[in-house]
């Protein structure tokens, strides 16, 4: 149990820092670098890792049963649709409500989700799962109502906080990207097992099923992203913004930022082997995205981001964090009462 709640710790401590490289890029706009990011994250790292590390991993790929392949990839696109829309969110009510509302809503819904695969667990490990959600989701709360009173503090109107319309429209975006994005918890608790023997049948660690697993979901999910990025650069006419001296040191950072998601996300499935099939899934899966947020933050500490910002601000901000740690320690816990 132990190692499998470090793994996703590991797990989410990769996902909140693999966007760090993206401050270092220039002569790009957000488009570019995250387009590049996600053409290598989505197609170009799976597809090295699976056929490199994975013995037999076309033979693994033809043992997975159609029903669930066609499951597993209609909730990829799903999740892939959901973290576009978060980016669409933003615009209306600003990134640290709209990430609190998504990754909220991630987190919650997405913790649950694979009850409905392995059925729901005892009543006191359930209570305590829930316990553990709803100290994590007050400390989101917390951090999100940190990042309004920064930004009110600091007298921005850009992304429109105090529009009534947008704010409900935002607001909705968020929790609908939220929803969405829980595809990527269902797919792996749904192929996660047949994959798992279909790879061990080819003599692979169990570590590399989790390979095999974000391999459909990754390139699944990059279908919906290549489309949203395409029609973006296109529309904003940035094409041209790829033709820049400084191309070569801006794929070598995006390449880091995929190599670093991509590797947060295999750690999770296998963190979630770990941790057993009954709640391998929600505890893993919980505990992954908290440390995620929770290392995002600390990050945006270090380098200054809430320097400037008020008591008050930093208060909410500190609130949230102990919550959220409070929240993963509780989480963890219910693990040890299966």
């Amino acid at each position: 149990m132990i190692t499998g709640v470090l793994f996703a710790v590991l797990a989410g401590l990769l996902l909140g820092l693999y966007a760090l490289p993206e401050k270092f890029t220039k002569d790009f706009e957000f488009e570019n670098t995250w387009s590049l990011f996600f053409a290598i994250n989505t197609f170009v790292v799976p597809n090295i890792a699976a056929f490199l590390l994975i013995d037999g991993f076309a033979d693994v790929l033809t043992a997975i049963p159609t029903n669930v392949l066609m499951g597993m990839i209609i909730s990829s696109i799903l999740w892939g649709i959901g973290a576009m829309m978060w980016g669409k969110a933003i615009n209306y009510i600003g990134l640290s409500l709209g990430f609190s509302i998504f990754i909220g809503t991630i987190i919650l819904v997405g913790s649950l989700l694979p009850f409905i695969q392995v059925g729901l667990p005892k009543t006191n490990v359930l209570v305590t799962i829930l316990m553990g959600l709803g100290v994590v989701l007050i400390g989101i709360i917390a951090n999100g109502r940190a990042g309004i009173i920064r930004m009110n503090d600091k007298k921005t109107d850009s992304y429109a906080i105090n529009r009534g319309e947008s704010v409900v429209k935002g607001i909705l975006i968020a929790v609908a990207g939220g929803l969405l994005a829980t595809g990527f918890s269902f797919a792996n608790a749904y192929g996660a097992e047949i994959i798992d023997s279909a790879s061990q049948a080819q003599g692979n660690a169990p570590w590399k099923s989790a390979i095999a697993v974000m391999y459909v979901i990754y390139m699944a999910g990059g279908v919906a992203i290549a489309v949203y990025f395409i029609q973006q650069l296109s529309a904003k006419k940035l094409w041209g913004k790829f033709k820049t001296p400084h191309l070569g040191k801006n794929i070598a950072l995006t390449t880091i930022m995929g190599v670093f998601n991509f590797a947060a996300s295999v750690v999770f499935a296998y963190s979630a082997f770990k941790l057993g099939k009954e709640l391998g899934g929600s505890v893993g899966y919980a505990i992954f995205n908290t440390a995620c947020v929770v290392t995002a933050i600390v990050s945006g500490l270090i380098t200054k981001e809430w320097y400037t910002a008020s008591n008050r601000a930093k208060n909410s901000l500190y609130l949230g964090l102990s919550c959220m740690v409070i929240g993963i320690i509780i989480i963890a816990y219910s693990n040890t009462l299966a």
